[in-house]
């Protein structure tokens, strides 16, 4: 079984200019690419240039500065999301990434909320997630929940792990709705990969991988990812797994590690 092979060209191949990133990671053999966010891009021009490469996108970050998790900025998230979908839509783009919390630069979670309760919360991540799926089955864009690490690079991020992402959208039950699971946040977070992708495959549309700790290619860190994808092959899965990660040190050099575990 052949897995989907993706490249975030946000943090790869940022030796060479953004449009240039496309063709360089068809070159190298990924099937799509993906980045952070869609409102600093010419849409025009990144249509183009993916078309030009004949390389799929996969999606990009669709909630901005607003938090799924204050109820008080339902209408403000809902109105950015259904713009970030017409991004999508114009681009050919499969999906949306969405958060339980605003990051900001670097991945700085904006707000903490240290003054709401954890019920509070979930409360208004469980209602806001109702319409969010409602946007992609209409829309056909595919939203994706990811959770973040709380250790390293987002500290005060309520989503921080794989139960709580599946299980909401078990209840809420789109199939527009699903998890991304990035392996690198889940390792710092909780472990066990491997379980954790057989215990809740049915939830996930999207995977990231870097190694950890580092955050760079396979084989830098302690994720033995050929067991990973072997998984995946295993339990059939059919979406893509998404390259975020920071070449230890460039692209060249990490893109064969990426190849090796595929």
């Amino acid at each position: 079984m052949k897995l989907l092979k993706g490249a975030c060209i946000e943090p790869m191949y940022a030796e060479i200019p953004f449009l240039d990133r496309f063709q360089a990671a068809k070159d190298d053999g990924f099937d799509y690419v993906e980045f952070w966010s869609w409102t600093d891009k010419d849409l025009d021009a990144v249509k183009a240039a993916a078309e030009k490469a004949d390389i799929g996108i996969s999606g990009f970050n669709g909630d901005a500065e607003y938090s799924l998790v204050d109820p008080t900025h339902k209408e403000k998230y809902l109105e950015f999301l259904k713009k970030s979908v017409a991004a999508a839509q114009k681009i050919g783009a499969k999906s949306v990434t969405i958060h339980s919390n605003a990051l900001g630069d670097g991945g700085i979670v904006v707000n903490h909320y240290d003054d709401l309760s954890d019920t509070v919360k979930l409360c208004s991540m469980y209602d806001m997630l109702l319409d969010c799926a409602k946007i992609a089955e209409q829309s056909g864009i595919q939203m994706n929940l990811e959770g973040l690490n709380i250790t390293t690079d987002h500290v005060g991020n309520f989503l921080k792990n794989t139960q709580m992402a599946a299980e909401i959208i078990r209840l809420i039950g789109s199939p527009k709705l699903r998890i991304l699971y990035d392996a690198y946040h889940m390792q710092l977070n909780e472990g066990k990969i491997c379980d954790t992708i057989r215990a809740y495959i049915d939830t996930i549309g999207h995977i990231h991988i870097a190694d950890a700790p580092g955050r760079h290619e396979p084989g830098t860190g302690e994720i033995c990812y050929k067991n990973v994808m072997n998984v995946l092959k295993e339990l059939h899965y059919t979406g893509i797994v998404g390259c975020e990660l920071f070449p230890k040190t460039d692209t060249k050099t990490a893109v064969p590690a990426i190849m090796e575990i595929f």
